[in-house]
């Protein structure tokens, strides 16, 4: 199990970029969370196996049709035992 903390520096607000995130994360069968922050960018907390994780740090660096990505920053964190689901979090 691998967690990876995410941060997106872009045009990554107004795109629908949490959403198709959310759909992505889903889709590989990972769980976290994705949410806009008050500087223009987009964090996220992704969890799952290594493909999963994986699947999400190649997507991210793309993002949606409509964003454009500059700069991707990983960490790696430790993985959270009882997680379920993505969900997209309030704008901090």
């Amino acid at each position: 199990m691998r967690r990876i903390r995410l941060v997106v520096r872009g045009i990554v607000q107004g795109v629908g970029f949490r959403f198709a995130m959310q759909h992505t994360a889903r889709a590989a069968g990972a769980t976290g969370w994705v949410r806009n922050l008050s500087n223009g960018t987009v964090e996220a907390e992704v969890q799952g196996d290594a493909a999963a994780v994986e699947t999400l740090v190649d997507w991210a660096a793309k993002g949606p049709r409509g964003g454009v990505v500059d700069d991707v920053v990983l960490t790696e964190i430790t993985p959270l035992e009882d997680e379920s689901g993505f969900e997209i979090r309030r704008d901090a």
